[in-house]
C-alpha cells in the first residue's frame, strides 16, 4: 500500500510510519519541523522528508491512506487534497485499530502507569517468545521502535492514551481499540484544555469500558474510588477484576517481590508504584497463557521503560533518576514510592511545570502536598512555554500557593536552578527529575554526571 503520514515527525507517529515500513508497504510523510530522535530515526530509515513544509503534490489518486497526526491542523493543505480526492483518512489510532481488529488486543489505560505497564506486558511475552504487535509511548530495551505490526502475531499490546485522536476525531485514542484484555490504573484528571471538568474526563474511561468487546476483561486498580463507581454502572458483558500492590519489602533499599509460595525475588525497578503495575501485567500475562513462575522469572530482569522512574546515575551513597511525571497523582505516588525505598536518605526531588494542565493556575492548587515527600522540593516552569500555549501567566506566588509547601522553591531560569541544585549537598542523597517536558532542553544524562561523581 501507499501510505502517507502528516505530521510525521511525531513521537508515536514517526514510529508508525517506520513500523508500515518494515511491513513492506511504500511510505511518505510531511512535516513543518523534526527534531530529534525523530529526525535520525527516520532518515535511519530513508523517510525524513526532504524539506519541511506541506506538499499536496505529495497526495496522488496512487496513495492509498492517509495518516492524519495530531499536530496538524484542519487546514493543512495535504489534508485538504487528500479530501478532495477521496482518499480514506485516518487518526493513527484509528489506523492501528484497523491493522490489529484481527488480533487478541490488550489495551493499558489510566492516568498514570500505562507505559511502565505495557512495557512489562511486552517484556515478559518477548522472554517467553510470544510474537505480538505493540504501541507503545517510550523506548524500551529490546525493541527497536515503539511501534510495530505484523501479519502474522496473535497479539497486540496497546498503551491506551486518553488524549485527543487527531483534529478531526476528538474522541479519545484509547476508544478507538476496542480491546479483548484491557488494565485501567486509576482515574486522576488531567488534560483540562480538553476535559474542562473532572466528571467530564471521568466519563471517557467509562466509554472505554464500554468500548472492551463483549466477553472481554477489564482488570482496575482496587484503591481506585472512581474506578469503582464505573466498575457498577458500565456494560455486565465485560468481566471486572480487581488488583491491588504485590506483596513485596524493601531490602537494603531494593525492592523485593515476594511470589504467593513465599519466594523472595530481587527487583530492577523502583518505586512502590511499579507494584501495582506489576501486579496487573502478571494478570494479563496469566491470561494469555503464561505461567506466574515464567512471569517472575523475566520480570525480574525488567529494568523500566525510558524516563519512567529512569536510572540515570548510582554512586554507592546516591542514585540521580528521571521520571515523565506530570499528573498531580504521578508526581506525589512517584515522591512518595521513591522516599519509601530509600528512607534514609535525603531526597531532592525537582518538577517541571509543562503540561497545559500544570501551567494553569486554576490547575494548580490540584498540586497541593503532592511533593511533600520530598527533603528539598524544587518546582520550574520556563515563562516562554506558557506563552507558546497561549495561556494566562502564572507567578512564583501562584505556584507556591498551589503546592502548600512551605520550603518549596521556584525557578523560572532552568540555569538558576541547576546552580542552585549544583550547590547542595548530595551525599547520601536521591535525586528525581520529573516532566513530560525536557526542563528546557537540559541533557540528564550530562547533569547525572555533573552532580554524581
Amino acid at each position: 500500500m501507499n501510505i502517507h503520514l502528516i505530521a510525521i515527525g511525531g513521537a508515536v507517529m514517526h514510529n508508525l510510519a517506520i513500523a508500515l515500513k518494515k511491513k513492506g508497504n511504500t511510505v511518505t510523510g510531511s512535516d513543518d519541523e523534526i527534531f530529534d530522535p525523530s529526525k535520525s530515526h527516520l532518515e535511519k530509515y530513508s523517510l525524513l522528508p526532504q524539506e519541511w513544509g506541506w506538499f499536496p503534490e505529495k497526495i496522488t489518486k496512487n496513495t492509498d491512506a492517509v495518516i492524519l497526526g495530531m499536530h496538524a491542523r484542519k487546514d493543512n493543505p495535504e489534508l485538504l487534497r487528500a479530501k478532495e480526492l477521496g482518499i480514506p483518512i485516518y487518526s493513527f489510532p484509528e489506523y492501528v485499530y484497523e491493522q490489529t481488529k484481527n488480533k487478541t488486543r490488550i489495551v493499558v489505560g489510566g492516568s498514570h502507569g500505562k507505559t511502565t505497564i505495557t512495557s512489562m506486558i511486552m517484556f515478559v511475552m518477548q522472554q517467553t517468545g510470544k510474537k505480538f504487535d505493540y504501541l507503545v509511548g517510550s523506548s524500551i530495551e529490546g525493541f527497536e521502535t515503539m511501534v510495530n505490526l505484523s501479519d502474522d502475531s496473535e497479539f497486540a499490546v496497546i498503551e491506551g492514551d486518553e488524549y485527543l485522536s487527531s483534529p478531526l476525531d476528538r474522541r479519545p485514542k484509547f476508544h478507538h481499540y476496542k480491546p479483548h484484555l484491557a488494565i485501567l490504573s486509576g482515574i486522576a484528571w488531567d488534560h483540562i484544555n480538553v476535559f474542562p471538568t473532572f466528571e467530564n474526563y471521568v466519563e471517557q474511561f467509562k466509554i472505554f469500558i464500554d468500548t472492551i468487546e463483549d466477553g472481554g476483561e477489564v482488570f482496575y486498580f482496587s484503591g481506585d474510588k472512581e474506578l469503582e463507581k464505573l466498575t457498577k454502572i458500565t456494560k455486565d458483558t465485560v468481566t471486572k477484576t480487581a488488583y491491588n500492590t504485590h506483596p513485596f519489602e524493601i531490602d537494603n533499599n531494593q525492592l523485593i517481590l515476594i511470589t504467593p509460595n513465599g519466594e523472595k525475588i530481587p527487583l530492577a525497578i523502583s518505586g512502590r508504584h511499579n507494584l501495582q503495575n506489576l501486579e496487573a501485567a502478571r494478570l494479563v500475562c496469566h491470561r494469555i497463557g503464561i505461567t506466574d513462575d515464567e512471569f517472575y522469572t523475566h520480570i525480574s530482569r525488567f529494568k523500566g521503560a525510558g524516563r519512567r522512574l529512569q536510572l540515570l546515575k548510582e554512586t554507592p551513597q546516591s542514585a540521580f533518576f528521571y521520571d515523565f511525571a506530570h499528573s498531580p497523582s504521578k508526581l506525589k505516588a512517584t515522591t512518595t514510592s521513591l522516599k519509601e525505598q530509600f528512607p534514609e536518605r535525603k531526597l531532592i526531588a525537582c518538577f517541571e511545570l509543562h503540561t497545559f494542565s500544570s501551567l494553569n493556575k486554576d490547575f494548580l492548587p490540584q498540586y497541593a502536598h503532592t511533593i511533600d515527600s520530598a527533603d528539598v522540593p524544587v518546582v520550574y516552569f520556563n515563562e516562554h512555554t506558557i506563552a507558546h500555549k497561549k495561556l494566562p501567566p502564572i507567578t512564583v506566588d501562584d505556584v507556591k500557593a498551589g503546592f502548600q509547601r512551605k520550603n518549596l522553591t521556584v525557578f523560572t531560569d532552568r540555569n538558576e536552578m541547576i546552580r542552585f541544585l549544583k550547590r547542595l549537598d548530595k551525599s547520601n542523597t536521591n535525586i528525581l527529575m520529573m516532566s513530560s517536558g525536557n526542563f528546557s532542553g537540559i541533557d540528564m544524562q550530562k547533569l547525572a554526571n555533573l552532580f554524581l561523581r
